[in-house]
């Protein structure tokens, strides 16, 4: 039997000697030939911030770091929406990169394969997979041993059962993960489903990403070509503030994803998927100190290690 939760952290710490961290500081403004101040650009704003952050994260003590890495992912494990969420998209993080370690989330969310059990005494249903082995389908039939129905179908009767007893069913929900594969250095990124951390490879830019194939040569799951919506997206980042604005590392890979997950669930008539980010509290900064252009992706809310920070009308609703 494998242990996630070990194997998961031993590819963190395996990682984090291999990350990649940015270049040096560039001023924040320069001198122009005629002696008159030249504005920085955008881009020049996002590095010499970024630069300043990436700095900070770099001082700050390995035990205030272990400490808030403990404190925010226990708010998210606890958290009722994190519970409830069928299908996340999270990163895997990188400790040399000082990214909000999401070690035991991601853990989490994959040893949720088990059968789970929903025991009301008079009555037990049992689902692993994609097989309910035992129990009534509570509208009067009963489900033959041995039955295989859409996994989909049977969590529609559970949580019914669940709602009309008043039941909190978050702890039962089995969950579905996609992680990120950087397909190419122009932006381009794929969430691929895992289901375990054996399906993770180093790739050529040193960082841990799903195989594109599994074990069988079948393709993973494409976030983008699911039938089903995502629900929630963990998301990294090197500084945020209270309105929701997020700076990355500068590669644009999530603004472009984020952007293209957006328009699909809007062509689908989905519910738009809550983007949450995890930051530690130095990189939640005053706003209006990050520059943002129209190819931005703003996050609805952050969870720091004091909790949660509520930003769209969204998260106000749902988190």
């Amino acid at each position: 039997m494998i242990n996630h939760q070990v194997l998961l952290a031993s590819h963190v710490r395996i990682f984090s000697s291999s990350c990649i961290l940015s270049g040096a500081l560039n001023p924040s403004a320069a001198m122009s030939t005629s002696g008159a101040v030249v504005h920085p650009s955008v881009a020049e704003q996002k590095h010499a911030l970024r630069s300043r952050i990436k700095k900070e994260l770099r001082s700050l003590p390995a035990d205030q770091r272990s400490k808030e890495d403990t404190e925010i992912q226990n708010f998210v494990l606890n958290s009722p929406w994190f519970k409830s969420a069928k299908r996340l998209c999270a990163y895997i993080s990188c400790d040399a990169l000082r990214e909000v370690d999401t070690t035991r989330i991601l853990s989490e969310i994959l040893k949720n394969k088990t059968p789970y059990v929903l025991d009301h005494s008079e009555e037990m249903v049992m689902v692993c997979g994609f097989q309910v082995i035992s129990g009534h389908d509570y509208d009067g039939g009963v489900y033959g041993e041995g039955s295989r129905l859409e996994v989909e179908a049977v969590e529609r009767k559970l949580l019914q059962l669940w709602s009309a007893r008043g039941q909190d069913h978050h702890t039962q929900m089995r969950k579905k993960l996609y992680v990120p594969r950087v397909e190419d250095k122009n932006s381009n990124m794929r969430m691929l489903h895992i289901s375990t951390t054996e399906d993770l490879v180093v790739s050529s830019m040193n960082i841990f990403e799903p195989s594109p194939t599994d074990a069988s040569g079948n393709h993973r799951e494409d976030a983008m070509l699911a039938s089903e919506p995502v629900d929630i997206f963990l998301l990294p980042g090197v500084a945020f503030d209270r309105q929701g604005h997020r700076l990355g590392r500068g590669g644009g890979y999530y603004d472009v994803f984020l952007k293209n997950y957006q328009e699909l669930a809007k062509e689908q008539k989905w519910k738009q998927p809550l983007l949450i980010a995890l930051a530690y509290s130095l990189q939640i900064i005053d706003e209006n100190e990050i520059p943002v252009t129209e190819n931005d992706v703003s996050v609805d809310a952050l969870v720091s290690p004091s909790g949660l920070i509520p930003i769209t009308p969204a998260s106000f609703k749902d988190l």
